[in-house]
């Protein structure tokens, strides 16, 4: 309890001896400096690492400084999006007069750069450590909507300790991923969910889903990217599921609902409690059950009422205000019949936030930055409610890097697998349509052998694409009961053995370069789930096109009917903003 300088005198010690011995009794780490200036000059944008035992080098931002929590290592799910929201709020801090801190431990993002912010601590996105840094800083708050799900995972340890929160707090945040709290919400503001239940345990899961239809999706909560998500189609999948892999408990109790086959739709909106401004609406072309970020996603969307959009922008704008959002809101509906559901509300950055801040030209997280520190929307310049969509259509696809991921299942389904995005634009939804399917390396040439294997439920389906690509002059090649399904329909095709089966099967045809273009769709029964997985994972490795969705297969055949003579403009999207 002495003063640091009477223990000094009394120990014969310097009293920085004294601070640094206090710090390891109490485990407090020092923060040392990288120079990136190399001791040549002054660096005035250094970035700062922690240890233990050695002379402090911080120097703090000090009074007007504001923190904002990366998204980490880049991983399946949660990547460089975030990244890219993470660089885009340390610059609108500085634009509003703040001084950005950014916390991040990725070294190859931009976030990291030594002259992104005005400082930066490559430190872990835990608790402990970033706890660390804000007493050392004393922030004026922490900004926990850019960093995806690893960062929105820090506001609720954050409020508890005290520390502000800028833009939506804690209580917003939690009424989103708490789904008891949300369903409230939804029942009161008149909004239907599909049916589900929160679950923490094998026997709760048992009872409550008995009123349930199968199939159902099942996830753990508090995940980005589909994480641990699955289909199950009856009580064992169920129970094998809630028992390998996801243990649910109390502390991590598991979402159950019903699985609905419809159009999915996404909205990231800006709002300040009171206003919403929604950029626009984009349409994914997989039906549900496939991830949002491996989807082909549309703008604006090419199926939807008026009705609808009406619907879209009144439940985006009332659920923003009942939770009171202050900074960027991504919502994620089902349209079933024309009726709209509300699957899930994340108060937070999305992944496709810098898509839509590049094809409207409006730059989502400067606008949700500015209204975080307290401005009202209105006061921003910026359409209130849904702005009009613009005269070109944008799509984004998903790309794969399944070749290099050895033994990874490619088949799609609700837990993401896409590693990147390409973006095709034009005037028209074909044209659009053709650069991101080409961009995409889902192309094919004219006249290729298309080998088609598909599940029974799938092969009514299947034929009309089918008949599609033998009216393009397209050759086909499939196994024994998917021939002879579209033999009888009469639809020519070369029947070929399954991959178990001896003599000119399945894998001899692809490795001998007779295959251009892979169509497989999943049937169930360990047989041929595993034939159906060896056949993807041959055609991933010898780089032949896989396509596992229909609704894709659907959309490449549009664009290969579509390339005969049309034409295609080269222009810059900056261009295509300006018109």
């Amino acid at each position: 309890q002495m003063p640091d300088e009477a223990i000094a005198h009394f120990a014969e010690v310097t009293v920085k001896e004294v601070e640094n011995f206090k710090k390891k009794l109490a485990f407090h780490p020092d923060f040392k400096m990288v120079d990136t200036c190399a001791a040549e000059f002054e660096a005035h944008t250094p970035y700062y690492y922690s240890t233990y035992g050695a002379e402090d080098e911080v120097k703090p931002q000090g009074k007007g400084s504001v923190v904002v929590f990366g998204s980490g290592p880049i991983r399946i799910g949660q990547g460089i999006e975030f990244d890219y929201c993470s660089v885009h709020a340390s610059w609108a801090l500085k634009k509003a007069g703040k001084k950005s801190i950014v916390i991040n431990n990725n070294p190859e993002t931009v976030s990291t750069d030594f002259d992104t912010s005005d400082s930066l601590y490559f430190e872990p996105l835990t608790e402990q450590d970033v706890m660390e840094v804000i007493e050392k800083e004393k922030p004026e708050g922490v900004i926990c909507q850019f960093g995806g799900q690893t960062a929105i995972n820090l506001a609720t340890p954050m409020a508890k300790r005290g520390v502000r929160i800028i833009g939506s707090s804690n209580e917003s945040i939690d009424m989103a991923e708490d789904r008891e709290r949300f369903d409230t919400l939804c029942g009161q503001l008149g909004i239907p969910r599909p049916k589900g239940c929160l679950v923490e345990s094998v026997e709760e899961a048992m009872q409550k889903t008995a009123e349930l239809e199968y199939p159902l999706i099942v996830r753990p909560s508090y995940v980005l990217g589909g994480r641990a998500m699955q289909i199950v189609y009856d009580q064992a999948e169920l129970r094998q599921y809630l028992k390998e892999a996801v243990v649910a408990s109390h502390e991590h109790p598991v979402l159950i609902d019903q699985y609905m086959v419809g159009r999915e739709v996404e909205i990231d909106a800006i709002s300040d409690g009171v206003d919403v401004c929604i950029p626009g609406i984009m349409e994914q072309i997989e039906r549900s059950g496939v991830h949002s970020g491996d989807s082909i996603a549309v703008y604006p969307p090419q199926h939807l009422s008026p009705e609808v959009i009406d619907t879209l922008t009144k439940y985006t704008k009332d659920i923003a205000c009942a939770m009171n959002v202050k900074g960027l809101v991504n919502i994620q509906f089902i349209v079933v019949g024309g009726k709209v559901y509300v699957i899930e509300v994340n108060p937070r950055a999305s992944r496709t936030v810098p898509f839509m801040s590049k094809i409207t030209g409006i730059n989502m997280v400067e606008y949700a930055t500015r209204v975080a520190l307290g401005e009202p929307l209105h006061t921003l310049g910026l359409p209130l409610g849904l702005v009009p969509p613009k005269n070109y259509v944008a799509i984004k696809a998903p790309v794969f890097s399944f070749s290099k991921l050895g033994l990874v299942e490619i088949k799609l389904g609700p837990e993401m697998k896409s590693t990147g995005e390409v973006m095709g634009i034009g005037h028209t939804y074909q044209e659009a349509l053709y650069k991101a399917v080409v961009a995409a390396n889902l192309m094919v040439p004219a006249g290729a052998n298309v080998l088609i294997t598909v599940s029974d439920r799938d092969k009514p389906e299947t034929a009309e694409l089918a008949k599609g690509f033998v009216d393009l002059g397209y050759h086909l090649i499939c196994t024994s009961g998917t021939g002879s399904y579209f033999q009888s329909l009469g639809i020519p095709v070369e029947i070929i053995k399954k991959i178990h089966e001896k003599g000119e099967n399945c894998e001899k045809y692809l490795k001998s370069g007779k295959v251009d273009m892979v169509l497989n769709t999943i049937s169930y029964g360990s047989q041929i789930e595993q034939e159906g997985y060896d056949l993807r994972r041959i055609a991933v490795e010898l780089a032949i096109p896989c396509i596992t969705s229909l609704d894709t297969a659907k959309e490449v055949l549009r664009v290969m009917a579509s390339t005969g003579g049309a034409e295609h403009h080269v222009e810059a999207i900056q261009d295509y903003v300006k018109e």
